[in-house]
């Protein structure tokens, strides 16, 4: 079956970089279109990135020149490289596969404080 595991978040003071990985299986990575969202609390999942299945990207507003996804077909792997952080970008970070299947990962909990 279709699994998605987050990793990589954590507390960060602003300015400060991470990387979220999440770790695919079950289906085959070299053709997914993936992103990942967001979700602060209090408020709506948001999408911050997305990859498509060629690889081009796309991104929110909000993060754009900030952060980068990537996609590493030989680990089955999907990252987010987030640079430049700021207090509003913490909040709950979900991997989202979206072809060719729907599937969300767990969440992983991204803090930066000021």
């Amino acid at each position: 079956q279709v699994r998605l595991v987050e990793s990589g978040g954590g507390l960060v003071q602003a300015g400060g970089s991470l990387r979220l990985s999440c770790a695919t299986s079950g289906f085959i990575f070299s053709i997914a279109a993936m992103d990942w969202s967001r979700q602060a609390p209090g408020k709506q999942r948001e999408l911050v990135a997305d990859i498509t299945t060629s690889g081009s990207t796309n991104y929110a507003d909000s993060v754009k020149g900030r952060f980068t996804i990537s996609k590493d077909n030989t680990k089955n792997t999907v990252y987010l490289q987030m640079n430049s952080l700021k207090p509003e970008d913490t909040a709950v970070y979900y991997c989202h596969l979206r072809f060719p299947f729907n599937s969300w990962g767990q969440g992983t909990q991204v803090t930066v404080s000021s």
